[in-house]
Parts: C-alpha cells; sequence; structure tokens
C-alpha cells in the first residue's frame, strides 16, 4: 500500500473520505457492486475506460478500508465476487446525491467547458 508523505489528519471528516472512497473510479465501482456486477471480468465491462490493473488496485484499496468484502470459491475455474460492506452500503445516499448534484450542474458545466474551448 502506498506509504503518505504528508499525514492524514483524523479529525477532518472530508480528508477521510477522500482517502477511502474518491478517486476517478471508485465512485463508479460502488455504483455497480450494489447494481449486482460483483465479478471483476464483469465490472471492467460495466466500468467505461478503466483497465483490469486500476480494477484490481481499486478493488484492493477498497478491501483495505473495509468498503467492499471479497468471497473467492473454490472452483475451476477460481470465481471471486465482490460485495459492499455495511461500511459501502453506507456510503451509497452520499454517491446518489453526488449524481444528482452532477447532472443538475452539467448544463452550465457543459455551457462553461463550451465557452473555455471555444
Amino acid at each position: 500500500m502506498y506509504e503518505r508523505k504528508i499525514p492524514l489528519d483524523f479529525d477532518c471528516g472530508i480528508s477521510i473520505a477522500m482517502e477511502v472512497i474518491f478517486s476517478k473510479w471508485k465512485f463508479c465501482i460502488l455504483i455497480e457492486i450494489n447494481r449486482g456486477i460483483t465479478r471483476p471480468k464483469d465490472l471492467v465491462g460495466s466500468v467505461e475506460g478503466i483497465t483490469k490493473r486500476v480494477l484490481h488496485q481499486q478493488l484492493k484499496q477498497l478491501e483495505f478500508y473495509k468498503i467492499v468484502e471479497r468471497t473467492t470459491y473454490a472452483e475451476v475455474p477460481l470465481r471471486v465476487e465482490y460485495s459492499l460492506t455495511e461500511e459501502g452500503k453506507r456510503v451509497l445516499p452520499i454517491l446518489d446525491d453526488i449524481n444528482k448534484w452532477g447532472l443538475d450542474f452539467a448544463p452550465k458545466f457543459k455551457e462553461i467547458t463550451n465557452s473555455c474551448n471555444g
């Protein structure tokens, strides 16, 4: 796991949340797992643009922080599935709020980015 150069501020909830769940991919991964996409192969296909390597890293971090749990089935071929823990389920309403805000802001965002590009 990555070793921090700057210590984490345990008195700041935003810092903790950013450390645990903020990344380009973690929100999408959590949403897809909640929708029932639990196998790594299927997650790669459902999270547009993510690579197997990055997915593995993100799942490993989410597992480390106990946001998801990994279940390995002793089958041939080996089967691995991920599910949300109780802490992972507690994040879902926050993701819904962020999604709602993003959709509401999208027209303004499009207007701002279009004015910068042309």
